[in-house]
């Protein structure tokens, strides 16, 4: 019997996070505004990236901001809810972004809901991650790079500020990051990444 109440908080902030992140608001928005369905256009992903190729930089601007704010939720939440258990509500809220149900598990790369969850698991290292992805996309002007990046920043910064408690489960996030971007990776190393503002790629 106590085994099995054990497992309730924990199960409850996977699901948490998982429902909270599932929420695909790049297609909900672009549907609700006339922008068509995403996921048929440019890459298909239904993050802010992708939102911007329709021409809708407040929509973009929005997705970006709510794919942050439900990974932030998703990690708070649990933390008020099912104390320590905020680890497994981020992992929910992140799998929840890339593998959504609702779209056939075709989800985002995780970039934006990651800075959620890590700014709201321990906020320097989320301000890390946000100087490196903001600083890298006004330098380079290629997202896949600056989201690349600012995930990896995630785990190295967890260890630069002594929260070793966290650098596994970031490592794991950023790992998933790449191997989100996969297909960048290929234009990358092709020499055909496109940089923002174009509508392609």
């Amino acid at each position: 019997m106590q085994t099995e109440i054990t497992w309730v908080a924990p199960s409850l902030a996977l699901l948490l996070g998982y429902l909270l992140g599932s929420i695909p608001f790049g297609v909900i928005l672009t549907r609700a505004f006339g922008a068509g369905d995403l996921r048929q256009v440019g890459s298909g992903n239904i993050g802010a990236t992708n939102v911007l190729r329709t021409g809708r930089k407040g929509l973009a601007a929005a997705t970006l901001l709510l794919d942050l704010a439900k990974g932030a939720a998703a990690v708070l939440i649990a933390q008020r809810l099912f104390p320590g258990q905020a680890p497994l509500a981020a992992i929910g809220a992140f799998v929840g972004h890339c593998y959504p149900v609702w779209l056939g598990f075709r989800g985002g790369k995780g970039v934006a809901t990651l800075m959620g969850i890590v700014l709201a698991l321990h906020w320097p290292i989320g301000l890390l991650y946000a100087l490196v992805w903001l600083g890298l996309l006004a330098l380079l002007r290629i997202s896949s790079v600056a989201g690349m990046a600012a995930a990896i920043s995630a785990p190295v910064g967890a260890a630069l500020f002594g929260r070793f408690d966290l650098v596994m489960l970031l490592l794991v996030l950023a790992i998933i990051v790449l191997w989100k971007h996969g297909e960048n990776i290929e234009r990358l190393l092709a020499g055909d990444e496109p940089r923002i503002g174009r509508k392609d790629g």
